[in-house]
């Protein structure tokens, strides 16, 4: 197993002088983050290209990078996966007539502001507009890092009680933003709040934290999830490069306060549209506790059509994982579907003759092939035809 590093110890020649209590500081690195060009000097040897990219996106969408996440980062190559998630580039100006600013229609499935009620038995409960690295494959980009859409406590108290009021939603997600960007004290509240309603049985929490700001999961906050246990908390790792000691570290806080761990991955073309890359993912994901829970289409959101792959290399990856890993480790391949559609999944196509609603006959011999193409033959039977 390869030994894991602490970002500490890659940290770039800007922050050598940073000592290390103040780099594992959540509110350090936050402080901290870099937002211009300027602010990569000694961080990254940024290309022309890169530099340029800072100034024609100003405005489009913020950016934000935490000293952690930088020094993850290949300090020489712009086709880093990490650099390509986290810097801006001109791609993001490029405009197509599908691109939708509200790819999933969110906002026209609120009841009440803030909370998305689009499956009958589930809703997302928008707490934060707050992330601390700004993605550039976000489908929020909307309302995401714009203080104007931040959740007042008015505005999370009438969301609260529409929950209340609604017996048919058993299932809340707490999003944002990242719901971690809240203070312990303020994530306890809504936490007790929901957990003092009857009908919610299982609540969930989507959080980047782990991979742009682990310092974030501290024994404090594991003590909050941990009262309210079990919290299942989907994680956004896209490269085994996120996935370092650090990261290791606030899995392992997360795990061990009952919190049930799952990782959703979008697929990004240049970053992990790779089905060894997703494979390696997927098994240091496993060995710390993370199920692979989906992989996810691109959306067909603004500003991010130059991170999409198509459909085909997502079920080529799929393909490859099913037989060479553990059925743990192979996530649903879903597409989210424009307009409030909702998730679909796609799996490779392992029937290559007959079909079981084809005939009339009681057993019909259908054929499959396995991962690695051989064909079996398997008797379909209806004892009712």
């Amino acid at each position: 197993m390869t030994s894991l590093t602490f970002s500490y110890d890659r940290r770039p020649p800007k922050f050598q002088t940073v000592a290390a209590d103040q780099w594992t500081n959540w509110h350090w690195q936050h402080q901290h983050r870099l937002r211009d060009a300027d602010d990569f000097d000694g961080v990254l040897h940024l290309t022309a290209d890169e530099r340029a990219a800072f100034d024609e996106v100003d405005g489009s969408f913020r950016v934000a990078v935490t000293p952690h996440y930088a020094a993850l980062m290949d300090r020489q190559s712009p086709a880093c996966p990490i650099r390509r998630q986290a810097l801006p580039h001109k791609d993001e100006l490029a405009t197509y007539p599908f691109e939708l600013e509200d790819p999933l229609a969110e906002e026209s499935h609120m009841p009440v502001p803030g909370l998305t009620h689009r499956y009958p038995d589930r809703a997302l409960l928008y707490v934060s507009h707050h992330c601390p690295v700004y993605c550039r494959h976000c489908t929020r980009k909307r309302k995401v890092s714009d203080p104007t859409s931040a959740a007042s406590r008015a505005q999370l108290e009438q969301a609260l009680d529409h929950i209340r009021k609604t017996p048919a939603i058993r299932d809340v997600i707490l999003s944002g933003g990242d719901p971690l960007t809240l203070s312990d004290d303020r994530l306890d509240e809504i936490l007790t709040a929901l957990r003092r309603i009857d009908h919610v049985e299982v609540i969930r929490l989507g959080t980047r934290n782990p991979v742009t700001l682990p310092q974030r999961i501290t024994p404090e906050l594991a003590a909050v999830l941990q009262a309210h246990a079990p919290i299942y908390v989907h994680t956004h790792f896209n490269h085994p490069a996120e996935l370092g000691a650090d990261a290791a570290e606030a899995l392992g806080l997360l795990l061990h306060a009952g919190c049930v761990l799952g990782n959703q991955m979008v697929l990004l073309r240049g970053v992990n549209d790779d089905p060894e890359t997703v494979m390696t993912l997927n098994r240091a994901l496993l060995r710390h506790g993370c199920r692979p829970y989906y992989v996810l289409q691109c959306d067909m959101a603004q500003g991010i059509t130059h991170f999409r792959t198509p459909l085909r290399r997502g079920l080529e990856i799929m393909d490859h994982l099913r037989g060479r890993i553990g059925g743990m480790g192979v996530p649903h391949f879903v597409v989210d579907l424009p307009g409030g559609g909702g998730k679909v999944e796609l799996t490779p196509d392992y029937l290559v003759d007959g079909s079981p609603a084809s005939s009339t006959e009681p057993f019909q011999t259908l054929r499959f092939r396995n991962f690695q193409g051989d064909l079996f033959d398997f008797v379909d039977v209806d004892l009712d035809r």
